[in-house]
């Protein structure tokens, strides 16, 4: 009986296989090869197919992104976000923080870096691009992308930061879009016209998520 239904399923897929063969040559162009017959080289079709799968996973994560909401009207309000990211961080955490000139992204980096324990005063390292710092349990990479290119930046070893033991949180991370991990905290801060701030808090990757799940169920997002 077994059989019987294997040679059914096989003499289905034997048919269909055939019908869209058939189909193919038909609406192929002529002097178009078979697909049997086109060279493919293999490295370059691991690699493309990586490429292939890495930019897929990035269309579905952007299709069904949610994004959370913290306003901040005071300069605590703002010491305070980074009070409540600072009991989830972990070695390896990326935070990118995005906004216009003044929206306040330094001043949301020095109450981060106060969270996690850094007593030194902290400023943007526009001119060194990266600061290293050391915190109560992790090393601390402030970063700035505003002054270079993301060529330049894909010079830096940046992923040795990214996948390393501490936490980096860069400024202008818009700038190098395409070397940024594929799991983060996204932040943008928005100027509104009292001079409050709204911080948008975008996770990508399942450890951010429950991150902004919890904050918000505990009230401090919206």
């Amino acid at each position: 009986m077994r059989a019987s239904c294997r040679r059914k399923s096989w003499k289905r897929f034997t048919s269909l296989y055939r019908a869209s063969q058939a189909a193919l040559s038909a609406t192929c162009r002529e002097g178009c090869l078979p697909l049997t017959e086109i060279p493919v080289d293999a490295a370059a079709g691991e690699d493309y197919n990586r490429g292939s799968k890495k930019e897929q996973r990035r269309t579905e994560m952007s299709a069904q992104q949610v994004t959370y909401t913290f306003e901040s009207r005071k300069e605590a309000d703002t010491d305070r976000l980074g009070q409540l990211l600072s009991g989830y961080l972990q070695p390896g955490t990326v935070i990118t923080l995005d906004g216009d000139l003044g929206a306040g992204k330094t001043r949301f980096s020095q109450g981060f870096a106060r969270a996690i324990g850094i007593a030194e005063h902290v400023n943007s390292p526009t001119f060194t691009i990266i600061k290293e710092y050391e915190g109560d349990h992790l090393p601390f990479y402030h970063m700035d992308m505003y002054r270079i290119s993301q060529e330049e930046a894909d010079e830096l070893g940046l992923e040795d930061y990214f996948y390393g033991t501490g936490v980096s949180l860069i400024e202008w991370s818009s700038l190098i879009a395409d070397l940024l991990p594929p799991d983060r905290l996204a932040i943008t801060i928005s100027l509104m016209e009292d001079q409050s701030r709204v911080f948008h808090l975008t996770p990508y990757g399942l450890p951010y998520e429950i991150w902004c799940l919890q904050m918000k169920e505990n009230g401090h997002l919206q």
